[in-house]
């Protein structure tokens, strides 16, 4: 993917499923097929007959965590959360990999959490002051000590107090000895469905290609502010809050979820084909060929083959075994993996122009890299195309993109941007083209996209980040001077 090479990545991926004797394999499943979603940790925790949970975590790959048969066989029971973790609030030491277990007098909760909150500081600040010990750094520890605080009677009442105190991006699985429990924020940043398997059995999960995975049917999204509660009664769901606006992250239907996956309804494939399309409209360049990075900005390549009418050429040659370049410590060991992952077929584009599709721009090194590759390569020219608009604005709802300075796009222009890539021309997608392109078609600002990277409008407040700069109320007012104190903190 080539998110991949740029060093922008998606926090984690979430998968549970109720009542079924395979419980823990197909967690096991599941998790592989959202393995794009998280590669630094993975874990999946079991509720065994009589209530009780036990866990299995680790580092690394999901193979990496369970690669002796014995790490999966011990896991049994009828119910069974899972995680693979890519953080980006906490650190990477092994207490911040998830599922997360707690053991109490009235019985074990393990949670799992997919997304970023953004008032996880001053509420952990309160709940230390009132004696709350917290395992990990997570923000995901947050709700769990919240729900400990809490009066009510039962556990749901709890559950639903603490998820009305939380801000930001979060959906979050909890298993208990009675129950699998699905909630999503307000806004439904991050995706979150329920399939059912011919057993009868439901599973939750981040994306529909692992109810695929497991051979799951889709039976409903899970809606902003809804608390899904799942039992030996079967399914109820029920909202925690009434104040919803969906604002799905726009970046699941660029690059970050699997283009198999259908996200409310839009398939991620056709949504990333109608996006070439419509950058190829806006930009009816004149090229020989097209050309996509591998693998996630192959269907926009597609689409943009298909409307300047040129064939869509494999230029490019990806390394499906190469390591992974994002977790290199330093700018030339990326660039290393780069090369060991990528490499450009002469006899294709030696002597012709050539218009290179990606989905996005972050740090511009990787674009450099690759545009000097296909020229070195006989390519006559190289007209960059990406699929997005331009990445200005840092996100605060479960992505890493947390400094200005980390992105090319809020420091220089298009033209400037263009000079540095090394590219004959440089042409991105407009913000209403990409919303026309994904057609979510839904009755919320932006059809129901968040889109505050592209345009600096950010739908909710900041809560802990606003206390480092003002947020602006228009997208002119955000300053990068004003972003920039967000750096020095």
């Amino acid at each position: 993917m080539a998110a991949e090479l740029k060093g922008l990545n998606e926090e984690c991926g979430v998968f549970g499923i109720w009542n079924d004797s395979e419980a823990a394999q197909r967690t096991y499943f599941g998790l592989h097929s959202l393995q794009h979603r998280g590669q630094e940790g993975a874990g999946i925790v079991v509720r065994n007959q009589e209530g009780q949970l036990k866990i299995h975590k680790g580092k690394g790959l999901l193979a990496d965590v369970f690669r002796c048969p014995d790490d999966l066989a011990q896991l049994i029971g009828p119910s069974a959360i899972g995680h693979v973790r890519y953080g980006t609030a906490g650190n990477r030491g092994i207490e911040n990999i998830q599922p997360l277990l707690f053991h109490y007098l009235q019985g074990d909760v393990a949670m799992a959490h997919n997304g970023n909150l953004t008032n996880a500081v001053s509420l952990r600040r309160e709940l230390e002051k009132s004696g709350a010990t917290f395992q990990s750094n997570s923000d995901t520890e947050v709700l769990m000590h919240l729900i400990q605080h809490q009066k009510g009677p039962t556990f749901i009442e709890k559950l639903k107090a603490s998820l009305k105190q939380i801000q930001g991006g979060f959906a979050y699985l909890i298993l208990t000895k009675d129950a699998l429990y699905a909630a999503l924020d307000p806004n439904g940043f991050r995706p979150l469905v329920i399939g059912k398997l011919a057993n009868g059995s439901y599973v939750v999960a981040s994306e529909t290609c692992a109810l695929d995975a497991v051979g799951a049917t889709l039976v409903r999204n899970v809606e902003p502010g809804q608390l899904v509660q799942i039992d030996h009664h079967g399914l109820q769901i029920s909202n925690f809050t009434t104040k919803t606006q969906l604002s799905i992250c726009s970046m699941e239907y660029i690059y970050f979820a699997r283009p198999d996956s259908n996200l409310y309804g839009v398939n991620v494939h056709l949504a990333r084909q109608r996006m070439g399309q419509r950058l190829a409209k806006e930009n009816p360049i004149k090229v020989d060929m097209v050309v996509g990075v591998p693998n996630s900005s192959l269907s926009a390549a597609s689409g943009v083959a298909e409307q300047l009418g040129v064939p869509n050429e494999m230029g490019l040659i990806k390394n499906q075994y190469s390591s992974r370049t994002f977790i290199q410590p330093t700018q030339a060991l990326r660039e290393q993996g780069v090369k060991m992952k990528l490499s450009a077929l002469k006899a294709v584009i030696a002597g012709k122009d050539v218009a290179l599709v990606d989905d996005s721009i972050v740090r511009g090194t990787t674009s450099q890299y690759i545009v000097k590759m296909l020229k070195n390569a006989g390519a006559k020219s190289v007209h960059l195309m990406i699929s997005s608009p331009p990445l200005k604005y840092p996100c605060f709802y479960g992505i890493d993109i947390e400094h200005t300075r980390e992105l090319m796009a809020a420091n220089y222009t298009v033209s400037e941007m263009c000079q540095k890539i090394g590219a004959d021309s440089l042409h991105f997608l407009s913000l209403p083209g990409l919303i026309e392109a994904i057609g979510l078609h839904q009755d919320a600002p932006n059809d129901g996209l968040c889109v505050a990277y592209f345009d600096g409008k950010y739908p909710t407040p900041l809560y802990d980040y606003e206390k480092d700069f003002e947020i602006p109320k228009t997208a002119n007012d955000f300053t990068l001077s004003a972003m920039a104190q967000v750096e020095e903190k």
